[in-house]
């Protein structure tokens, strides 16, 4: 790679796409959010009664919705065949079934190629669950967020419409057990990331701390 990259990894909860946001702001570049393809392409099956349950069904549409996601950290937002789908998909009608439809390899094979053509030659903040390992393995900073189980849960449940924190938490367990377990991609931390636990630093602390490590390494 050419210029910047900056690959944010972590679980959901851990401060990844506000972060992301501020880095990407503080430093000119362009923002992925990798997730937002997920969620999209999520609602996409849902609103064609796609079975969710069934990997097959799912991989066999996987071709067929139009993802348009927005770079710009100030504006970020996503459409579908041409529909804004930035608020449907932070239900939690999309976030409860949103790691079957990750978990399948059509899925994740076009979306990562689609990312990949977004990421070009760089100078972009993407963030995601498998960034630094997967998507875009020569990115010179790699940075994996993490937090307590506590936190996460009250930062996504503050993200999220219907929904509380006893609910989020019961559902990240078995989303971070779900994707940490797939075949297609896991979210793992790369090798050579950088762990941050963000639990006890608030944003301004996060970003600061992210864009000392995107100096110090490049």
């Amino acid at each position: 790679m050419t210029a910047l990259v900056v690959a944010m990894d972590g679980p959901s909860g851990s401060g990844k796409s506000s972060a992301s946001r501020g880095v990407a702001r503080a430093l000119g570049l362009r923002y992925l959010d990798t997730g937002a393809m997920y969620r999209a392409m999520t609602w996409w099956m849902l609103e064609h009664g796609v079975d969710i349950t069934d990997p097959a069904a799912i991989a066999d549409r996987a071709a067929e919705p139009e993802l348009v996601i927005a770079v710009d950290p100030d504006a970020p937002g996503i459409t579908v065949d041409g529909v804004d789908v930035s608020a449907p998909i932070r239900t939690q009608e999309v976030t409860s079934v949103v790691s079957a439809v990750s978990a399948v390899p059509e899925v994740r094979a076009r979306l990562v190629a689609q990312q990949r053509d977004i990421i070009g030659e760089g100078d972009i903040v993407v963030e995601g669950r498998d960034i630094g390992t997967v998507v875009a393995p020569g990115a010179p900073v790699k940075i994996y967020l993490t937090a307590s189980p506590e936190a996460r849960a009250r930062r996504r449940t503050a993200e999220l419409t219907g929904t509380t924190v006893e609910t989020q938490q019961a559902d990240m367990a078995r989303r971070d057990a779900l994707d940490s377990t797939r075949k297609a991609d896991p979210l793992v931390m790369a090798a050579d990331a950088v762990e941050l636990d963000t639990t006890e630093l608030n944003l301004e602390e996060v970003i600061s701390e992210v864009l000392r490590l995107v100096k110090e390494r490049t």
